[in-house]
């Protein structure tokens, strides 16, 4: 895992001032390569390729980058890893392809100079960012993982073009102008985050998952894909498994054997992340099942019972046999994470786990380079509640007419939020779901008539931040609504292809990509192997979604390995009490943020509704949490990066 940087200006320049202009952008990606760092130039070009090193696979010389392919003709740098770089070995030292070394990086290389850029990459299995030089053709490609794991911006100044794995990069190099992007902070302020191809600053972008951005001197870019979710999705509707549940079962268990299986090589420490869930309690299962010794796990636990799954995660150790480690984190410890968060993400970012995100990755980085994940379960197998929410009152949601929709909205609304929340209390807290009140009346509000608008109100943050955003024209919705719904007309599977598009790159990945790479961490994440991601799309919905239960053949799956009773529960997250911790200890900060003079000086927002909603949350009529995090979010960002 590393970090990459690179100009490319098509015309002739110094070695001087590239070498200068790349390694500003590297030095800033230091925590994503704390082991070694160097950079490739080509002045008749006018490129630099620059790389920051996490050592994971062959810690020696012979896997340093930047790296020239054995041919002389391909010079890459490189973000990632590559699960099945040994069975591509195999296959190009047959072809006549020889190695120096052992990295994943060298089979890259070899698999370009055997067989093109293109069709390497469909053969790869992994995540990956990189830049490639073709020496021969003079051109640059840039390349993303086809799930969007890794993150890749780009820009072009008027200078040349930038790239980066991360933001902070792009602005480093002297060419680069700061331009806020008003229309992407409207989309942030609806969504908690910025979708891509935009980022906050106008004129960069974000490549996208399963894409080649091709980059001639003096030629304008040119985008393709290798691979796409839609192309997946139809397959997997058009031949879908055809198997019974137990053979269905079987066949998962295998998959995600291998998935995980090949996730576990390394040259330094491993472990996993455990939260006692179905996801990440299932991948560490798997890892034991394929262990001689103790997996590595870890867990972080708070003490509010809403928001603790440490206990669980500790059962499940207990079961599977794990050398487990806990830690639980103080209001204090969980608090002084705020601070930071701007600088681990240097764009406006405001799902608030990012803060345990952080601190469990900060815990394991003590013990190992490397750790696992469950992310991408809940988008492939159907976990997230709106799921149950349109499979189990799909008819009420999207098929009763208007004034019928609108009566179900005001009973749901009748109570306040505080009174469904008391009501909550009479169900065992081990089947209580959180914030009761706050979830019923947002479900009021999208019973709306359509699978994509009761989608965008559920996951919504700001009703129509266009109008409180000074020079937004409009907020973008980072997704073709009509394309997904002629792909995907049920309502369920459409809501996973919408969030499979957006929300996991842009916001589960960016979250953990980010947080652990601020500690140098490595997170690999095999329920996201494009081969699970073919064969979950494979399935019918009965096997995702089944008498009301969630994820319902991972669960079948789970109890070959778990009781069921250790991970029986509803889905809570992975968050924190960011509603009280605005009444309590975040309020002067919070208040400083959102001062009425100051939010007209920056000229961003319009401060009425934002005060609005300020004073509602502080009395207690309104939990506002997540609209206001945004905003704080913006306003924390744009003190450090302005």
């Amino acid at each position: 895992m590393c970090g990459i940087a690179g100009i490319l200006t098509g015309t002739k320049a110094s070695s001087d001032d590239l070498a200068t202009g790349v390694l500003a952008m590297t030095e800033v990606l230091l925590h994503r390569g704390p082991d070694a760092g160097d950079h490739w130039l080509d002045e008749e070009s006018g490129l630099a390729l620059g790389h920051r090193r996490l050592s994971i696979i062959d810690l020696s010389e012979t896997g340093a980058q930047p790296m020239t392919s054995g041919s002389g003709r391909y010079v890459i740098v490189y973000n990632g890893e590559i699960y099945n770089f040994g069975d591509l070995r195999e296959t190009l030292s047959q072809e006549g392809q020889s190695f120096r070394g052992t990295s994943d990086t060298e089979v890259i290389l070899a698999g370009f100079d055997a067989w093109g850029i293109e069709p390497t990459l469909k053969k790869l299995i992994g995540m990956f960012a990189f830049a490639v030089w073709d020496r021969t053709e003079r051109v640059l490609i840039l390349s993303r993982d086809r799930l969007g794991i890794k993150p890749l911006y780009w820009t072009d100044t008027g200078k040349g073009i930038l790239f980066a794995s991360e933001l902070k990069a792009l602005r480093a190099h002297p060419t680069f102008r700061v331009e806020i992007n008003h229309g992407a902070l409207a989309g942030f302020l609806r969504q908690g985050y910025i979708a891509q191809p935009k980022t906050i600053y106008r004129g960069v972008q974000k490549l996208a998952p399963g894409k080649m951005l091709i980059l001639r001197p003096k030629q304008e870019p040119k985008l393709e894909s290798y691979w796409t979710l839609a192309d997946v999705v139809e397959e997997g509707l058009d031949q879908p498994f055809e198997g019974d549940a137990e053979e269905a079962e079987d066949a998962l268990d295998a998959l995600l054997r291998d998935a995980v299986g090949r996730r576990m090589i390394a040259d330094v420490p491993l472990g996993a992340f455990l939260s006692g869930g179905i996801d990440s309690s299932l991948v560490t299962a798997l890892m034991q099942a394929q262990s001689t010794t103790p997996v590595k796990t870890f867990s972080v636990g708070f003490g509010e019972d809403d928001y603790d799954e440490a206990h669980h995660a500790k059962q499940v150790a207990q079961h599977l046999g794990t050398d487990h480690t806990e830690l639980y984190v103080s209001p204090e410890e969980a608090l002084n994470v705020v601070p930071k968060l701007p600088e681990i993400y240097d764009e406006p970012f405001a799902d608030a786990s990012q803060i345990p995100t952080y601190l469990i990755s900060k815990l394991t980085r003590q013990s190992v380079t490397v750790a696992l994940s469950g992310d991408g379960g809940d988008e492939l197998f159907g976990g997230y509640t709106r799921y149950l929410a349109a499979a189990r009152f799909g008819r009420l949601l999207f098929g009763q007419p208007g004034g019928l929709r609108n009566v179900e909205a005001r009973v749901l609304r009748a109570l306040p939020p505080a009174s469904w929340d008391a009501l909550a209390r009479a169900i065992p807290a081990r089947q209580r779901p959180r914030q009761l009140g706050d979830k019923m009346h947002k479900l009021s509000d999208a019973l709306t008539g359509t699978p994509e608008t009761f989608y965008r109100n559920v996951t919504g943050h700001w009703e129509d931040p266009s109008t409180m955003v000074i020079g937004a024209a409009q907020t973008p919705i980072p997704y073709d609504a009509e394309e997904a719904q002629a792909l995907v007309p049920d309502a369920v599977e459409q809501m996973q292809y919408l969030d499979m598009m957006s929300y996991l790159p842009d916001d589960i990945l960016t979250k953990v990509d980010r947080a652990s790479m601020a500690v140098s961490l490595e997170v690999r994440v095999p329920l996201l192997d494009h081969r699970v991601v073919a064969f979950a799309w494979s399935l019918p919905k009965s096997m995702k979604i089944r008498r009301g239960r969630s994820k319902w053949i991972l669960r079948q799956l789970l109890d070959r390995y778990v009781p069921a009773h250790m991970v029986e529960r509803p889905k809570s997250g992975f968050s924190v009490p960011i509603d009280k911790w605005l009444r309590g200890p975040l309020r002067d900060w919070a208040e400083a943020l959102l001062d009425e003079s100051r939010l007209k000086s920056e000229g961003f927002f319009k401060p009425e509704p934002i005060r609005r909603k300020w004073q509602q949350h502080l009395s207690g009529k309104k939990n506002w949490q997540a609209e206001l995090w945004d905003v704080l979010m913006f306003q924390a960002w744009l003190e450090r990066w302005k």
